[in-house]
């Protein structure tokens, strides 16, 4: 008798994933609606999340705010919703999200954070 190992995991993801720290502003609101904010950086972005860690105890499936700034200085403001939520240093969580709405900013984020990556690379 032979018995098949089945992966504990299965690989959800399939964005185009690049390690970046960029700064960025999150927040949200509490159980008992009280609004939040928490300047951090992400860990990576792809086109359609990113990961980043926060003092902030979150939940899988909370709505979060995320704000950032494209390298052109263009203000963008998106709507995300947690994917992911694990234990990091200090008491920080990493947490996982996806990108919601207007995805379509997000994708302009990604892609102009990438570009002005590659050009200064080759500086």
């Amino acid at each position: 008798m032979t018995t098949t190992m089945q992966p504990q995991f299965e690989e959800k993801r399939f964005a185009l994933r690049m390690a970046l720290r960029l700064p960025i502003v999150v927040s949200g609101r509490t159980d008992d609606g009280a609004a939040w904010s928490e300047p951090t950086e992400t860990d990576d972005i792809s086109t359609s999340g990113a990961l980043f860690h926060l003092n902030q105890k979150i939940g899988v499936g909370e709505i979060l705010y995320i704000r950032s700034h494209r390298p052109d200085g263009m203000p963008v403001e998106v709507k995300a919703k947690v994917a992911r939520v694990a234990p990091a240093v200090y008491g920080t969580n990493r947490i996982g999200v996806s990108i919601i709405e207007p995805a379509e900013n997000w994708l302009r984020f990604f892609v102009a954070w990438v570009a002005d990556d590659q050009v200064t690379e080759e500086d």
